[in-house]
């Protein structure tokens, strides 16, 4: 098997020592490993390798009377909050037989319990197993604990997810600074380059250990010795644990294939993350449909086109429908087409599928030419309502075709277009003004809607304003000079659109999840001017330390292109900038892309290299390159990297992994309300 069909096999791959143990089990699996599930295949796995019944991993949850075996599915170290849940469930149900699987691997479960790495066997897991036959009340009963690292969501042939590490994002300034508050003055570091493994909070090691465990995995499972670069800190970070991890060294020995990994931080454009330049169906659909309960990635789908139901009948008696069609590979094959072709061609290929499906059951369908509308799309679907078979047949496709519809005809999306154009004006007045200026263009925005909150779908709102100052503030530092007059005029002006943001989140009517966050209030009537002032600082503070982003690199600094007068100033997306270096037909070296050691071979490389000529590792010397996005990838960017590797013509096969696939609306999310210094590890 090639190395790139083994990356499209690999999440399967995961679950089947999950499957192997499940029969006639009531299997109970957190959020994350729910998803990962969701993308390679769904419920329909577990029940065909025979589960009773699948649940939400809950206190609140339970076996029937008649239930005796139990299998849990988590994505956390088997302590803390995660034991309580299962010791909970087990104590509701009579259990006598239960087998407890966990991404985590053992090796970080003793750093997770102080424990040292050089006890033999499986010393953690032996001790939960004791405990599950003691919460299951006898000690004779059978209880297994075992690794699996069942994280991998396979979007799509060249696109991995892992869903277990979705709020892993790049630390910034602020993040810095909570570091530096624990260590003495003289040990304190400069700035996040500095920052080493052992001075990050123990979930934070946790989570990046479990990353290169789970990568460590992959590259197992397609027999390949990978060289690993970085390009930003935390991927430096990760890299280096990877490159270090005792169980890949000894892999790297013995493996055939060869491949390199690029780790790179999304902190280093965060332009390209929230802007809405991407003309990309996925991106719109996956911003504006509502988030599948517990998935960070899939969106409801509402299936009343397909009903004979009215709309007032359908609020619990009707099953969303979702984007994760894993049944055919028609279906796989319109959904990357949505992910990464541009939107005229996704829509032109949502509407040549329903009408082949239609035209395959002998529907009577009315073939229509030119623009493609929400409308058609919905009528070519209504066509199958009146066939079951005809329905279950292409059930795949009819739901990715009414999610297209359900999107161009929701009436969010003008709001999409406005944030675009403010977007475009910004970029344009970046180059003519300092960033005091540029912000006094957003105060109108602001005020704009004070006085009528919602009452236009197009106005923006507080969530918009929030995207375009991320916007503003990932471009501002290499674009506007930055003496001590001008520090003082823009921190004049955050003072100012600070008091007229307070102001307009004072006076919403509703908060949106992303302000409930932000604030950490449900509702208006708790939100005093006090607390949103306070909130609104600390995001002010925190947008500050994502212009200083790029300050450590090079070559890749900037990834704004000026006005020279003729052409108006341009994005210049850095992933953009990473791959043609990378491809680059010269394999020049570059100070940006580092390369991490993971023997001794390599430093003796690295030191010989100083003074004699050394060819050192490059990215492009192997056929595979894996591209690994720290903080997620967005779907304009994966048709980007697919039109750079196909212009470049190198030979190289890309293949992307990602901690989420984002939408602009994430990102706020990522920067104002994650604390990055600790994930949640389940304990």
């Amino acid at each position: 098997m090639l190395p790139a069909e083994g990356f499209t096999c690999f999440p399967r791959q995961t679950w089947e020592k999950v499957l192997s143990k499940i029969n006639k089990a009531v299997v109970f699996m957190d959020d994350r490993c729910m998803e990962s599930l969701h993308w390679t295949g769904g419920a329909s796995l577990l029940f065909d390798a025979g589960a009773r019944n699948i649940k939400q991993l809950s206190s609140f949850e339970s076996g029937g009377e008649n239930d005796p075996k139990a299998a849990f599915v988590v994505s956390t170290v088997l302590k803390g909050r995660t034991a309580d849940i299962i010791k909970d469930i087990i104590s509701l149900s009579s259990f006598r037989y239960c087998v407890v699987f966990t991404s985590v691997p053992h090796s970080v479960h003793l750093l997770g319990n102080n424990l040292t790495g050089d006890l033999e066997g499986n010393t953690v897991f032996e001790q939960f197993e004791e405990k599950l036959c003691e919460w299951m009340g006898d000690m004779n009963y059978t209880a297994e604990v075992m690794h699996a690292p069942v994280v991998f969501a396979p979007l799509s042939q060249h696109l991995h997810l892992l869903p277990a590490f979705s709020d892993l994002f790049p630390l910034l300034d602020v993040d810095l600074e909570t570091i530096n508050k624990k260590k003495p003055e003289k040990r304190r570091f400069g700035s996040l380059v500095d920052v080493d493994m052992h001075s990050l909070t123990p979930e934070l090691q946790i989570q990046i250990k479990c990353l290169a465990s789970d990568l460590n995995a992959l590259f197992e499972f397609i027999n390949t010795r990978e060289e690993s670069f970085s390009v930003g800190p935390m991927s430096r970070l990760i890299a280096g644990e990877l490159a270090n991890l005792p169980q890949a060294k000894n892999r790297r020995k013995a493996a055939p294939n060869k491949a390199s990994i690029v780790f790179v931080d999304r902190t280093l454009d965060l332009t390209g993350a929230v802007g809405h330049h991407g003309d990309n169906l996925a991106e719109k659909i996956l911003s504006v449909l509502p988030q599948l309960p517990g998935h960070v990635t899939d969106v409801q789908v509402d299936m009343l086109e397909l009903t004979h139901l009215k709309p007032t009948d359908t609020q619990s008696i009707l099953a969303p429908g979702c984007l994760a069609q894993n049944q055919s590979p028609t279906t796989r094959l319109l959904w990357e087409t949505m992910l990464v072709a541009k939107q005229k061609e996704a829509v032109m290929e949502v509407r040549r599928q329903l009408v082949e499906a239609a035209s395959k059951e002998n529907l009577p369908i009315k073939m229509s030419l030119g623009r493609v509308t929400a409308e058609q799309l919905c009528s070519y679907v209504q066509l199958f309502r009146e066939s079951w078979e005809a329905l279950e047949s292409h059930s795949g496709v009819l739901q990715l075709g009414l999610a297209a519809a359900q999107t161009l005809r929701h009436p969010t999306l003008s709001r999409w277009d406005a944030c675009l154009a403010f977007e475009r004006l910004l970029l344009q007045a970046l180059g003519d003004s300092d960033l005091a200026e540029v912000l006094k263009q957003l105060l109108p925005l602001i005020k704009s809607g004070e006085s009528e909150t919602g009452s236009d779908s197009s106005e923006l709102s507080m969530d918009d304003l929030l995207v375009l100052l991320v916007y503003v503030y990932s471009l501002a530092q290499e674009v506007c000079p930055s003496g001590a007059e001008e520090g003082e005029r823009v921190e004049k002006m955050e003072k100012e659109l600070i008091g007229a943001l307070t102001l307009r989140l004072t006076q919403e009517t509703k908060l949106s999840p992303l302000l409930q966050d932000i604030t950490g209030v449900s509702s208006p009537e708790e939100l005093t001017m006090e607390r949103a002032h306070s909130a609104l600082e600390n995001v002010f503070e925190t947008l500050r330390g994502i212009s200083h982003a790029r300050d450590h690199l090079k070559q890749f600094s900037s990834v704004y292109n000026p006005s020279d007068g003729v052409h108006q100033a341009t994005y210049r997306p850095f992933l953009k900038q990473v791959l043609e270096e990378i491809f680059h037909p010269d394999k020049r070296e570059c100070a940006d892309i580092e390369h991490m050691s993971g023997g001794l071979t390599d430093l003796l490389k690295t030191g010989f290299s100083m003074f004699m000529k050394v060819n050192r590792p490059h990215p492009s010397d192997h056929p595979l390159l894996f591209l690994f996005l720290v903080g997620g990838v967005t779907p304009s960017e994966l048709r980007l990297i697919r039109e750079v590797v196909s212009n470049h013509k190198s030979g190289t096969q890309v293949l992307v992994m990602a901690t989420r696939l984002l939408k602009p609306y994430d990102v706020p999310h990522l920067l104002f309300n994650t604390d990055r210094l600790k994930p949640d590890i389940g304990v």
